[in-house]
């Protein structure tokens, strides 16, 4: 993987990380396009730049981050389901991410659920709750969802706060927090493995790191953007768009399989 590799899918990273339109699909995408190979540091590399994502959302909310220890142990319950679910499932779970058919179906599946949506929960909009334990539990299991390959974390623990009674934006805002302790135990497990395998003591040791750098980096920059973006666009329009873009996006990769083409999960 060059450079120019490199930053394309951190931007890809970065602006699907936290819509909820599945950053797998689009990897998968942008990958095959550019004709990446896969390889340990490739794999790597497609975790460990949501560090930088990681961060934006940290940067952006820093002071939601320091305002008490009750705000830390509403993202651990909600993280727990899961630490514990995938810990348990993680083979079944590798399976399936080897499997372009199952990303394709789950952004179609996904996208047609978006479009109803907005109806389903039109009332959060006036009569809003807020988060307590139990809710956090209950959005935490939905997070399990985005085990499946081309769910989308994001939208589902959007619809899992919805479903708790949040509006849009405070879904879409606890969908952010909880990213970071979930993205942050992948981000470290899949860096630890790489390291263990000798990965940062190969000849490409150097120009990996500086690869990833840079990723992080340009995943960081573009994902402030994009939340930003998002939390302004969801508040006005609502989810339909990207339900719309979910179901374009998983027919052209069932179209470019079926035709042939070698997509893969990288």
């Amino acid at each position: 993987m060059d450079i120019f590799q490199a930053v394309v899918l951190a931007i890809v990273e970065g602006i699907t990380e936290y819509l909820p339109v599945s950053s797998t699909g689009h990897m998968i995408i942008a990958s095959s396009i550019m004709g990446i190979a896969s390889s340990d540091f490739v794999k790597m590399f497609t975790v460990a730049i949501q560090f930088g994502a990681i961060l934006s959302v940290i940067v952006l909310y820093w002071k939601r981050f320091l305002q008490s220890l009750d705000f830390y142990y509403k993202l651990i319950v909600a993280f727990i389901p899961a630490a514990v679910l995938g810990f348990l499932f993680n083979d079944f779970i590798d399976a399936m991410l080897e499997n372009i058919i199952v990303v394709a179906v789950s952004l179609l599946l996904g996208g047609i659920i978006l479009l109803f949506v907005d109806n389903w929960f039109a009332k959060n909009e006036q009569e809003s709750e807020d988060i307590n334990y139990k809710k956090a539990l209950s959005i935490g299991f939905f997070q399990v969802l985005a085990m499946i390959p081309g769910v989308s974390r994001s939208a589902a623990t959007i619809i899992g706060g919805l479903s708790q009674k949040l509006n849009r934006k405070n879904a879409a805002e606890f969908s952010f927090f909880l990213a970071v302790p979930t993205m942050f135990a992948a981000t470290a497990y899949k860096m630890l493995k790489f390291y263990l395998d000798g990965g940062f003591s190969s000849p490409e040791a150097s120009s990996n790191i500086t690869v990833l750098i840079i990723g992080n980096i340009v995943a960081f920059i573009v994902a402030m953007i994009a939340i930003k973006s998002f939390i302004s666009f969801l508040t006005k329009n609502g989810f339909k768009v990207f339900g719309w873009y979910r179901i374009i996006v998983g027919l052209v990769i069932l179209v470019l399989h079926f035709m042939g083409f070698n997509l893969q999960i990288i």
